[in-house]
């Protein structure tokens, strides 16, 4: 593997300021490209910072094997990304994009991460999908927020010793493949704001006036409409406009009865 770099840019007053965290997080995001977690689980993320959260975002590859845009391009739009979406940090990985290997070392870095950020809920890709990186990069994310709880196990940030920290909930989004969710969240409310994050990535999706050099599958016009419609698909599931459906990956438990089935379906 070659020489692997981290970047954690902070957002303040939208300016790029990098710093060492010393925040607690309370959601991680995970995903193994630049767009993966705006893609899936974007206005989920907006929906828990409108409910006074903090939410951070990681990148394990830059997408550097994408067939369009480059490495610099990714870069730039996955930091416009982040500050319009309003992420306390966005953290890169350079683990290799297609070479996302199930290796100590890979998985000793996103346990620092974890560790660096202590967050209560991990959102990462799910165990079943078509893209090989987003299922390998399920499993690295999965193993390290067991792993990282583990007080024998030593990690460092910056030259600083940290301290074990496991994630209390482990959410996969859904991609590609459909799969039915475990849970649905009501995105009605952030659905629309959640695009801007999505057409950040300028160089990966429709725009209208822009000739298209290379079709993908995900620059096809439809791509981003059929996004629209799964949303609405979910949504009509629970009674609502849009909704973003996740997969878990342990049976949840219920502390307060009515503050989770509170309310009424139409």
């Amino acid at each position: 593997m070659g020489q692997q770099w981290l970047l954690v840019i902070f957002f303040s007053s939208n300016r790029n300021i990098l710093k060492q965290s010393t925040e607690t997080i309370y959601a991680l995001a995970f995903g193994a490209h630049p767009d993966d977690v705006e893609l899936s689980c974007g206005a989920t993320l907006l929906k828990i910072m409108s409910e006074g959260q903090t939410v951070a975002v990681c990148d394990l590859t830059r997408g550097e094997m994408g067939t369009l845009g480059t490495p610099a391009t990714r870069k730039v739009e996955a930091e416009t990304a982040a500050t319009l979406m309003g992420y306390h940090s966005r953290t890169s990985l350079d683990l290799g994009d297609s070479k996302l290997f199930h290796t100590e070392e890979n998985v000793a870095e996103i346990i620092k991460v974890i560790r660096q950020f202590r967050p209560t809920v991990i959102f990462a890709n799910s165990p079943e999908e078509r893209h090989p990186d987003h299922v390998k990069a399920s499993k690295l994310v999965t193993e390290a927020c067991y792993y990282a709880g583990l007080q024998q196990l030593p990690t460092s940030w910056n030259g600083q010793p940290q301290t074990p920290h496991r994630p209390s909930h482990l959410l996969y989004y859904l991609q590609f493949k459909h799969l039915e969710p475990d849970i649905i969240v009501d995105i009605s409310d952030s659905f629309q704001a959640s695009r801007k994050g999505v057409l950040a990535f300028a160089t990966q999706f429709h725009n209208e006036g822009k000739t298209e050099e290379t079709t993908t599958l995900i620059n096809r016009p439809e791509f981003l409409t059929g996004l629209e419609a799964r949303a609405r698909y979910f949504g009509e599931q629970i009674g609502t406009l849009y909704g973003e459906g996740f997969k878990l990956s342990s049976t949840p438990g219920i502390s307060s009865f009515t503050s989770t089935f509170s309310g009424h379906r139409p």
